[in-house]
């Protein structure tokens, strides 16, 4: 039971690790050119150690070393196309739906059950590195990764530029106990790498959310009003948002199979693991959940902010005409070019009548400035 105490250190990188290669890592996707075109890696594990080999194995023929002297085969492709795809699947007998699904790509979530083999989608979610939010930023990237475990062979197939599984594939190289139980493993491994995957992604959108909210909510320029900000790159995030959430949401309901429910092809010591993977995985849906609710509020509160913003320039506006009105009705009566006019040919008329609207544009302010129209 060693071994099961140590499976998440095996498989797991540090929560700091996973932070920084958020936004950092850069995603391998060469490919070996000793196998076809769409094989990443191919190996045979017996006893949890790497069969070695003069020369990269074909799927054909690790397929035949494990039927012979037993353990699992691991394939990886990257993308693979139909004609690529077809060979394999034959060899493995997978069922033609599953088939269909892997080559096609762009599939929710999911966990489908065969006579000899387990079906499972992932969605694996990169956050893009930007220096600040704009309308047409990415914030997050989003790739596929599935995954065939039957009893003596996993096939991984990816999409996507990112989401690279090499950097697994050592680490569980690292720990033979580990790989002695077999596919199973694999499959617990990669989810775990999947969901943690999501935590780290799941801080990096919280750090732009909070950025958004302090901007909205900070005050105005000498403590008025704030107008807000632009409401499409709120509205960006939300889509991002949206995104994150189409990969997280559905992937629940399978972990939570996967961790509850006896399968022949999971190993009994790996699947009550998959039951932390389904609460870790239930506290990001909850948070990206959080996130949706949080982006509806601020984008209200930018649309409340902007009203304010607008009613509060027509309360000046309508001020200011109402100062001017003054002046402008004291002219209008003087400049009518009648000759019995108040005070038209008294020296002091002009001062007077000058300083009477002064005085009367003074009132009117002083007045609407304290009743903060101004």
């Amino acid at each position: 039971m060693s071994m099961i105490r140590d499976l998440r250190a095996a498989v797991r990188p540090s929560r700091v690790s996973l932070r920084k290669n958020a936004s950092t890592a850069s995603y391998d996707t060469t490919r070996d050119p000793g196998t076809p075109s769409a094989v990443v890696d191919c190996a045979v594990y017996r006893d949890g150690t790497r069969v070695q080999r003069d020369k990269p194995l074909s799927p054909h023929e690790a397929m035949r070393l494990v039927r012979r002297d037993g353990g699992f085969v691991w394939i990886g492709l990257h993308e693979p196309t139909e004609a690529e795809f077809a060979g394999i699947a034959s060899e493995f007998g997978l069922h033609p739906l599953a088939v269909e699904d892997a080559v096609q790509a762009h599939q929710r979530p999911k966990l489908e059950r065969y006579d000899d083999s387990l079906f499972t989608v992932f969605k694996t979610i990169h956050y893009v590195e930007h220096d600040r939010l704009t309308a047409n930023s990415e914030v997050v990237e989003t790739g596929e990764v599935m995954c065939f475990t039957g009893r003596d062979f996993f096939i991984t197939v990816r999409h996507g530029g990112q989401g690279s599984l090499r950097a697994l594939r050592y680490r569980l190289q690292d720990d033979p106990e580990l790989l002695a139980k077999g596919p199973s493993a694999v499959l617990h491994a990669i989810a775990d790498h999947v969901v943690d995957g999501y935590i780290a992604v799941a801080d990096a959108v919280q750090d732009d959310i909070d950025d958004v909210e302090t901007e909205v909510f900070s005050p105005g320029r000498k403590g008025g009003v704030s107008r807000g900000v632009d409401s499409a790159r709120i509205y960006q995030l939300k889509r991002e948002v949206l995104e994150f959430k189409r990969a997280v949401a559905p992937l629940l309901r399978p972990m939570q199979l996967l961790s509850e429910r006896p399968m022949r092809l999971v190993d009994p010591d790996i699947q009550k693991y998959f039951r932390d993977v389904a609460d870790h995985l239930a506290r990001v849906q909850e948070q990206v959940l959080g996130f949706d609710e949080l982006l509806n509020s601020i984008l209200q509160a930018n649309l409340a902010q902007a009203s304010v913003a607008q009613n509060e320039d027509m309360r000046k506006i309508t001020a200011w005409a109402a100062i001017i009105a003054v002046p402008t009705m004291v002219t209008g009566v003087y400049g009518m070019n009648f000759d019995h006019m108040p005070e038209l040919h008294w020296k002091y008329g002009y001062p007077l009548v000058l300083s009477l609207t002064i005085a009367m544009c003074v009132g009117i302010h002083r007045v609407l400035k304290r009743n903060g129209w101004l």
